[in-house]
């Protein structure tokens, strides 16, 4: 049988014998709302946990974190609609004082080119800036009881008012994006990230769990360190239409969408299979490698003991993390990175190859990508033709059980025994 799956913009042909046994994990359909501005603008009006703009004290600067490309938020419909909101409640707020910060926390600044394709034309004379982790200035702003310095970029902490929106999608150690993430981390610098992310192997710190995952609680108080008073959050469907909005105060809405997500996303599972074919959903999904290992995470799941994972990423911004690529180049196993990330401190960029490490220890995984065989060898990672890989599992294993995740990245399970 053939299956199409996404990879990039487009999608990847494979064929299947009919005599195998294949199931097709995708989330639940999901109607995308009929009038998106419509329903954003009753949520403006009757935010969760917050007052409506109208009845807040008029601002004299407002900063707004958005996500950068990897997020397929669509910031060329809300962003417009929320800018006129503000303007029509506070008419002396001068549009120059209106920051629009683009966050993608340690990936690279977004240039010119990146940000004419997920901004609109018209931003009403507001400033936009392109946040970069590493070199951007920082405001510190407090510490978090966990000890996570809150360091913010100053376009955004210097602001009165500051909104972030964001779109809620599993995490596999944050358990949800959403809330003030996208400030928390998207327009954070690097030693507040690596603080916060340090506690990725913690309990409860796993995919689709909110509930006493350290992780995710030092992110909702580090935004209230912040001082992010409203969050806009959407849940989407796998063709990137929204199916879900919510307005207002970042962890009451951050739970609100989670909910939704999880009832979309979370999938229950009853067996392990010998063969995982996950695709990361397409771009932007899999615009690198290092966005791409997320799909991993309900891959090494499902898969059973020493089973056999196909991950599908194109990749066309390559691997994506300089750090991760220095790390990982070091080493000539994945137990040998297990061992090493285990003994040192935490490491931004050793944790991505931490986490790549911890599945392909287990498992045969084998990736389909266009990244050149250089780079797939220097991140310890084995390439290989989609369909030529699996011809040659299943003559290994001819009554294979398949799974296919067409969603990877946005997919958890509810382990059922």
């Amino acid at each position: 049988m053939k299956y199409s799956i996404r990879y990039g913009p487009g999608a990847l042909s494979i064929i299947l014998p009919d005599s195998l046994h294949v199931d097709v994990f995708t989330p639940r359909f999901a109607q995308p709302l009929a009038d998106p501005l419509a329903l954003f603008a009753r949520a403006l009006d009757n935010p969760e946990g917050v007052p409506p703009l109208e009845a807040m004290l008029e601002p004299r600067s407002v900063a707004i974190a958005v996500p950068d490309e990897t997020r397929p938020f669509p910031l060329k419909a809300l962003l417009p609609a929320l800018l006129d909101r503000l303007f029509a409640a506070f008419p002396k707020l001068a549009h120059e004082k209106v920051r629009i910060v683009v966050g993608g926390g340690l990936h690279e600044a977004p240039d010119q080119a990146q940000l004419a394709r997920i901004l609109p034309q018209d931003l009403r004379g507001c400033s936009v800036v392109s946040h970069d982790a590493r070199r951007s200035a920082v405001r510190h702003m407090g510490w978090t009881s966990r000890g996570t310095p809150v360091e913010i970029n100053t376009a955004y902490a210097d602001a009165e008012l500051k909104i972030v929106m964001g779109m809620v999608d599993v995490h596999q150690f944050v358990g949800f994006t959403g809330g003030a993430k996208g400030v928390a981390v998207g327009c954070a610098s690097a030693a507040m990230i690596t603080a916060n992310h340090r506690m990725l192997s913690e309990a409860g710190a796993f995919a689709g769990n909110i509930e006493g995952n350290p992780v995710r609680d030092d992110l909702d108080e580090a935004g209230a360190i912040a001082g992010v008073k409203l969050a806009i959050n959407v849940v989407l469907t796998p063709e990137k239409e929204i199916a879900a909005l919510f307005v207002g105060d970042p962890p009451r809405v951050m739970r609100s969408a989670a909910a939704e997500s999880r009832r979309l996303c979370g999938l229950s599972l009853y067996d392990r299979y010998d063969i995982v074919i996950a695709s990361c959903g397409g771009a932007p999904k899999d615009i690198c490698l290092y966005q791409a290992q997320k799909g991993l995470e309900p891959a090494r799941h499902c898969a059973r003991p020493g089973g056999k994972i196909l991950l599908l990423a194109q990749c066309p911004q390559g691997i994506g993390d300089e750090r991760y690529t220095a790390y990982v180049a070091r080493f000539f196993s994945h137990d040998a990175v297990l061992r090493d990330f285990r003994r040192h401190a935490f490491a931004m960029g050793a944790h991505k190859a931490f986490l790549f490490a911890r599945t392909a220890a287990e498992h045969e995984l084998v990736l389909h990508t266009d990244l050149p065989d250089a780079d797939t060898a220097r991140c310890l990672l084995n390439k290989g033709d989609a369909q030529t890989t699996l011809n040659g599992w299943f003559r290994q294993i001819p009554a294979a059980k398949v799974a296919i995740l067409p969603y990877a990245n946005t997919t958890f399970f509810r382990r059922t025994d």
